[in-house]
């Protein structure tokens, strides 16, 4: 039986194929206010700049390629049992290979309908207004916008209950709820945090080993850890 690995993935893992993290230093997004453009309210005020805003984002999506960090998670579904929970809303987890991603804040490929949640589309290419669900009502983007409820939560919080190794990459442990998902791992397993500017963890009784730097430089050092780990796993067996 393999050993069940979880991964929190933030905006730092994919910041080395090119996206953009979600709010840099000065507080935008790609230029924009960030309550202009993923806030409900944002939506309401000026949908097209929404819209013009997120079909940008999505034909970016075409540009880029997974990282050696992406790429790494992926082939290590061969001797874990790999579950990805990202806040991230591009598809480079599913790019390089990783089968169970989980996004908490949507994402970028699909849109929704703006009064029927459930009513989800996969969608390539620009949403303009005029583009509707089958009872007329305008499409959005599917993504969790700030004060909107995260649906996808309570499914994370039970995959990260079951982990026995969890890893968390390139986040700022600065955006809740996902923030607080790792308060929910078991406190005898080992966890790993990886970022370049590592956050200060407080209060979390696991052994936690921070690692300052990439996401990719990052998963190559904690492979060989996950190595060591297997090997002593088959060992008792």
């Amino acid at each position: 039986m393999k050993k069940k690995l979880v991964v929190l993935t933030g905006a730092g893992i994919s910041a080395e194929s090119g996206i953009k993290t979600f709010r840099d230093a000065d507080g935008l997004w790609e230029g924009h206010n960030v309550m202009d453009v993923a806030t409900p309210e944002g939506w309401q005020k000026n949908p097209e700049l929404v819209l013009d805003f997120y079909n940008q984002r999505r034909q970016q999506l075409h540009e880029v390629l997974p990282n050696l960090g992406h790429q790494i998670l992926a082939e290590l579904e061969n001797d874990f049992e790999v579950y990805i929970i990202t806040q991230n809303v591009d598809n480079l987890h599913e790019k390089a290979g990783s089968s169970n991603v989980l996004h908490l804040h949507g994402e970028l490929l699909k849109v929704r309908s703006t009064k029927d949640h459930n009513y989800i589309l996969d969608w390539q290419e620009d949403l303009i207004l005029g583009n509707v669900d089958t009872n007329g009502n305008q499409l959005r983007p599917h993504i969790v916008w700030f004060g909107e409820e995260v649906p996808a939560l309570d499914e994370a919080v039970t995959i990260v209950e079951k982990a026995d190794i969890l890893v968390i990459i390139g986040t700022s442990l600065q955006v809740y709820p996902a923030a607080g998902l790792m308060n929910y791992a078991n406190a005898s397993i080992p966890v790993y945090y990886i970022d370049p500017k590592p956050a200060q963890i407080y209060d979390l009784p696991n052994d936690i080993k921070i690692i300052a730097a990439t996401g990719s430089e990052g998963m190559k050092m904690v492979r060989k850890d996950l190595e060591k780990m297997k090997k002593q796993f088959q060992k008792s067996i």
